[in-house]
């Protein structure tokens, strides 16, 4: 069945047969994506991730769809109802819904009111009347009357029989495939605010009576539309106009025009209003939700992407404060490695005395621990902080920078803080991260869940398992992208790497802390549990920085040592020679070190790693600003230029820190001169750019802001 798996995969994916194929036995023997796209090259046709992860989520969905029809069979062949013809459509379907409208009739059913119409012996009558002979329906029901079996009246039994009509165009195959296209292709989102909840339902105002069509709906005013009907303020019905529904079954159903005839015909309407709206409905819903949330789930996971990947500041020996106002600001010195040496709270925003105290303890602890750069928390007093501390004009740099402390609240209540700080309270932890992710975003986001992170739209409402599913992807993408350093990475980082998970980066630091650094790769084979598979995926991403081998602290595998160790034997120098001298590696003509097991992909991918050991993908550095004495919405006036920076990118356009504690709106129409259809496109997270302000609405506490011909292109 696999082999019939690849081959419609590759259809739909517009890949080769032999490609999909290749990946799926790679899947099936755990081996992971960024593994699977780094380093067999040769066996994918070097497929990226983003095509892997495609093959793997249709396979998942192939194979789930099997595992019904397989169910079903079972159950009809149990039950002595499976016919040739009948295993034949349901071999055939290629989709759940198809599947299972097969199937329907079938179905261990609840006593309906058609069974009971069944049971009354009325299934005759509607076999008559469904073909809309020349009779008289209300004559031929009289034969019918039977008060032994409930039968009271000719009308009783015509009302039976037209139950029955209706359940059976209910579980037609192809009126039901005729009416999900109607509610798909025509269906009408509508919603209505529930009297009396006025005031309750006031940011849902633009949903008290709404419709639009499903359709074209983006995906985050469904979702806002379904969160509304979710707290009880709104209702929401989807459904095409009923007139043309009716139309369509009666195409299908009606063959004459008699007595007979009007009786199936009160049957559509009754089987559909009763019935198969209701299911269609429900389909519809289901579906229009799942896109809603794969759209929301893919905003986000592309702006986690680039929050992670967000250029580090490197090692320095960093200040970072967590601002407050009444509790004051809680300061902690990291060294370059983010150890914790110092932790202290002062009072910057309260008595002149209390002020010229905190300015002596920050010039103070400057001083002696030599500290490079000043990470301030964007939080409440974060603005005025920053104007504190710039104000003192420390010596050297003496650079401050606002940090995002999106989700530092969280790492600091969560179980790895406290393992890693069990003797400090939250908010010495809170400031450890604010200064850490300044440092290296990567290696201290990872520390928190995904969601916690704040840069997607409406990321509590969709399918949960969906979304952790994608934005564990993003994050093992993003972590193998960069590498990670043995000796000093976190377990939660190591949990992360290729091959790894959790329980062996949990033995990895144990080993670590007991034997010592790591001095090669090689080494990694002792940790318990790890064995020759787990090494196999997790090698090529973890960095050893002094190994004893030069390559151990490079993204060339292990298993390709040996090409690297040939190649530097042929030019009579070391694999360290190599390393440090171009000249040397121009000399290597790549072709004849191809085999049957290692192609051009993998030797280019060698060639480029010895130019440039280990690099960090990432983007450089660069210091950003607020402009100053903007610190809140108060001092905000339409018309200003100001810089930004990019905290969030989602379908409808994009939200700038500009330095007042609330994040403006540049809506789609408003990032560019010409039109934007993907924000995505335009603005990046973290970008820094140049805004006008547009509109400031204190009571609502919404800014409006315009990027046009303000775009810089330089990244953050």
């Amino acid at each position: 069945m696999d082999h019939v798996f690849s081959s419609k995969i590759a259809k739909e994916l517009h890949l080769t047969e032999k490609q999909v194929h290749a990946t799926v036995q790679l899947l099936d023997e755990d081996a992971t994506i960024p593994f699977i796209a780094r380093y067999r090259k040769e066996v994918t046709g070097s497929l990226d991730e983003v095509a892997i992860a495609a093959i793997r989520d249709r396979l998942h969905h192939l194979r789930e769809l099997d595992a019904r029809r397989k169910a079903i069979l079972k159950s009809l062949e149990e039950r002595e109802l499976l016919t040739d013809e009948l295993e034949e459509k349901i071999m055939a379907a290629d989709t759940l819904s198809v599947l299972e409208d097969i199937y329907l009739p079938f179905r261990p059913k609840r006593r309906t009111r058609a069974t009971i119409a069944k049971e009354k012996g009325l299934m005759p009558l509607a076999d008559l009347i469904m073909e809309q002979g020349a009779l008289d329906p209300f004559a031929e029901a009289a034969n019918y009357v039977d008060k032994e079996k409930g039968v009271e009246t000719a009308e009783a039994a015509l009302l039976g029989a037209r139950d029955i009509i209706a359940e059976r165009i209910n579980e037609d195959q192809e009126a039901r495939a005729v009416i999900r296209e109607l509610f798909s292709t025509q269906g009408i989102i509508k919603t209505k605010m529930i009297a009396g909840k006025e005031e309750e339902a006031l940011k849902y105002k633009d949903y008290w009576d709404w419709e639009e069509a499903v359709g074209k709906v983006p995906s985050h005013r469904l979702l806002a539309m379904r969160r509304g009907e979710k707290e009880g303020f709104l209702t929401l019905r989807i459904l095409p106009e009923e007139e043309v529904a009716l139309a369509l079954l009666e195409r299908r159903f009606l063959t004459n025009e008699n007595a007979a005839s009007e009786q199936v015909k009160i049957a559509i309407a009754d089987g559909y209003k009763r019935l198969l709206s209701s299911s269609m409905e429900t389909e519809i819903r289901t579906d229009s939700r799942h896109k809603a949330d794969q759209e929301a789930i893919r905003v986000f996971a592309e702006n986690l992407r680039q929050l992670l990947l967000a250029p580090p500041l490197g090692q320095k020996r960093i200040m970072a404060l967590d601002p407050g106002f009444r509790t004051g600001c809680k300061v902690v010195c990291l060294d370059s490695q983010g150890k914790l040496l110092h932790h202290d709270t002062i009072y910057p925003h309260g008595s002149q005395n209390k002020q010229d105290e905190a300015a002596r303890t920050i010039r103070d602890l400057y001083e002696r621990y030599q500290l490079e750069i000043i990470a301030v928390g964007n939080g409440t007093a974060g603005r005025e902080t920053e104007a504190f501390i710039t104000s003192l004009h420390l010596p050297g740099d003496g650079a401050v920078v606002m940090v995002n402390e999106s989700g530092a609240s969280v790492y600091s209540a969560s179980e790895a803080a406290r393992e890693e700080f069990s003797q400090y309270d939250v908010t010495v932890r809170g400031s450890v991260s604010i200064g850490r992710r300044l440092m290296d975003p990567l290696a201290e986001l990872v520390k928190i869940d995904p969601k916690a992170i704040g840069v997607g739209q409406y990321q509590h409402d969709v399918d949960q398992k969906l979304l952790k599913e994608k934005l564990d992807d993003v994050v093992m993408s993003c972590v193998n992208k960069v590498g990670v350093e043995l000796n000093t990475a976190s377990k939660q980082l190591l949990a992360y790497v290729s091959g790894l998970g959790q329980k062996r980066a949990r033995n990895i630091v144990d080993y670590r802390d007991e034997q010592g650094p790591f001095t090669s790769r090689k080494e990694l084979k002792r940790v318990p549990g790890l064995g020759k598979k787990g090494f196999e995926q997790a090698a090529g991403f973890l960095r050893i920085s002094q190994g004893t081998h030069p390559l151990d602290a490079s993204a060339v595998h292990p298993e390709s040592y040996m090409i690297v160790e040939n190649m530097a034997q042929d030019l009579n120098c070391s694999v360290k020679d190599l390393i440090e001298d171009e000249a040397l590696r121009k000399k290597i003509d790549v072709k004849s070190y191809i085999t049957g097991t290692v192609g051009l992909p993998t030797l280019q991918d060698i060639m480029s790693e010895l130019a440039k050991p280990g690099r960090d993908p990432r983007d450089s550095f660069e210091l950003f600003s607020f402009a100053e004495g903007i610190n809140c919405m108060e001092d905000l006036k339409v018309g200003m230029k100001l810089p930004g920076i990019v905290t969030n990118v989602t379908d409808f356009g994009a939200f700038i820190d500009i330095g007042v504690h609330q994040d403006g709106l540049a809506h789609k129409s408003e990032l560019a001169d010409t039109f934007v259809k993907n924000p995505a496109e335009v603005v990046k997270l973290n970008q820094h750019v140049s805004v006008t302000v547009l509109n400031v609405d204190l009571p609502r506490k919404r800014i409006s802001l315009s990027l046009k011909d303000k775009r810089q292109e330089s990244n953050a």
